[in-house]
């Protein structure tokens, strides 16, 4: 084994919910009508170094739930998370911080919702996985295609 794959670390120091809000503008009249619900899934993760191998890694969920035009419940969980990475190349870093780190957040989030809305008194919402690795992917091929079209 390599000096380098020795030394190479990666450990969740610390998960926590960094924010939660969850409102219910138009009980309890909701719960009188159809439920015909229309959901919408707003994701998005931010990275903020706290020094030169401790980041914090937050992943930001807003659903709002309307049904017959109406909200029915709009709950935002900011799931964050403190993890020490070293010895990685950059490129393995911002993998890691940006799909493998969500991936690790995301099951804490989901939690939090389904509790959230359950104690709303509204029909269990269970987030299906997201593939981040995916996503990061995606969002790689973005950027160089802008660079290619910005160099063009």
């Amino acid at each position: 084994m390599s000096t380098e794959q020795q030394e190479q670390q990666f450990i969740i120091q610390r998960i926590y919910v960094k924010d939660v809000s969850f409102e219910a503008p138009n009980s309890p009249g909701m719960f009188t009508q159809e439920w015909n619900p229309d959901t919408n899934l707003d994701l998005n993760t931010h990275v903020n170094p706290l020094s030169s191998d401790n980041y914090e890694v937050e992943l930001a969920i807003t659903i709002t739930v309307k049904s017959s035009d109406k909200t029915a419940f709009l709950v935002e969980v900011t799931q964050a998370g403190v993890f020490f990475i070293t010895g990685y190349a950059q490129e393995q870093i911002n993998h890691l911080l940006a799909a493998y780190c969500p991936n690790i957040l995301f099951p804490y989030a989901r939690e939090v919702i389904a509790s959230l809305v359950s104690k709303g008194s509204f029909p269990e919402l269970h987030l299906s996985p997201i593939n981040f690795d995916a996503l990061y992917a995606r969002r790689l091929q973005e950027e160089q295609a802008k660079e290619q079209g910005a160099a063009e």
